[in-house]
């Protein structure tokens, strides 16, 4: 019931802001097309198929075919022993997998939204994070935490949280986060399979989104490493850093720049930690100014961390101020003219790759 309420909250806000999400593509209509939806569902099930220890467990994941459909049909196809469905007890059936996971097999835990997982963050963190540095490697916790974060849309303060730069701070968590079809399998299947906990930020307007994959994408073999970033587009004049959504804003802002004679090299971040700073690092030295995107809070973010590795590692390189893209300093407005505000718009991205090319006035100096 609690997914029924929310999905006829978003279904309004959602023909609104989908088409914000979309970004021009121009890929070879031969490839096929699916879902960021359906690209997590196949991931489930492949691995689900290929080893017995894999299950899945949250509310609503069997019987309800999940929250937001990812888990649709699993339960028909591989029993409840192995698709739980739990109580509305974060705390309780977190810690439950942790303990599956200490002796061998390997939950993958859905969360409606990460911002219920503060609920199990002890777990998450104390159990799951630091037990195999505490054991001297003796314990593994081949553990996935999976589900929806950051702002959806007109869900409030408490629901519309991005936890990257968090879950990113503590050592012994990998954190991931797809923006496509290819990210979401590739990177999926990557965190079931790894010995480590890994916490998996999904974006939950980007699950009817669809993207094009190869066949290499499709085969049941396909897996993407863990801490290496993607370049979507190469450029020369400056480096715009993203993950989630706001990879798409970035490249649409990309196409905008073109049109003004500034050529964008956009990097799909996809793990957030492990961070990719050699690739990070080697697009600054060509492109000498950077511009990081998240939706996160500015202090202590995701764009913070890339700033300082940028100014220890290629300082010199630059020849801008480092521009930094971020949600709003305050919780998340409920209105949807205060939300649009508190989040980043493709608008921002292009004025800040103009200031860092010297192609509109500082903000500083308009203060």
């Amino acid at each position: 019931m609690l997914a029924i309420a929310r999905q006829r909250m978003l279904g309004q806000s959602f023909k609104k802001i989908l088409p914000a999400v979309s970004v021009l593509r121009s890929y070879s209509s031969a490839a096929k097309q699916i879902t960021v939806r359906e690209a997590l569902n196949s991931a489930l099930d492949e691995e689900m198929s290929a080893d017995p220890k894999v299950f899945l467990m949250g509310e609503e994941v069997g019987e309800y075919q999940g929250a937001y459909k990812i888990t649709k049909g699993l339960l028909e196809k591989y029993g409840p022993e192995r698709v739980l469905d739990t109580p509305i007890t974060e705390a309780g059936f977190t810690g439950i997998g942790v303990g599956a996971a200490y002796y061998g097999l390997k939950p993958v835990v859905e969360f409606m939204t990460f911002n219920f997982s503060m609920q199990a963050i002890d777990h998450i963190i104390n159990s799951a994070a630091k037990s195999n540095y505490m054991s001297a490697g003796q314990i593994s916790v081949p553990i996935v935490f999976r589900g929806p974060n950051g702002a959806a849309a007109g869900v409030g303060a408490q629901h519309s949280q991005c936890y990257a730069a968090w879950y990113a701070s503590c050592p012994g968590l990998k954190v991931l986060s797809p923006y496509n079809s290819e990210d979401a399998r590739g990177l999926l299947k990557a965190a079931i399979r790894d010995p480590d906990p890994v916490v998996f930020l999904e974006n939950e307007l980007l699950y009817g989104e669809s993207f094009p994959v190869s066949d290499e994408v499709l085969d049941s073999s396909f897996c993407l490493p863990i801490g290496k970033a993607k370049i979507e587009r190469e450029g020369k004049d400056a480096t715009i850093t993203a993950f989630s959504k706001m990879v798409g804003y970035a490249l649409k802002a990309a196409e905008m720049l073109e049109k003004d004679g500034i050529c964008a090299e956009v990097i799909n971040l996809r793990s957030i930690r492990p961070l990719d700073r050699a690739t990070i690092n080697a697009s600054v030295r060509k492109t000498n100014r950077l511009i990081t995107v998240e939706e996160g809070f500015p202090q202590h973010g995701v764009g913070a961390e890339i700033c300082a590795s940028v100014v220890e590692e290629s300082f010199s390189y630059l020849d801008a101020p480092v521009e930094r893209i971020a949600g709003a300093d305050v919780p998340m407005p409920y209105a949807a003219n205060l939300e649009r505000m508190a989040v980043p718009q493709v608008e921002d991205i292009v004025r800040a790759a103009k200031r860092a090319c010297y192609r509109s006035v500082p903000l500083a100096a308009t203060a």
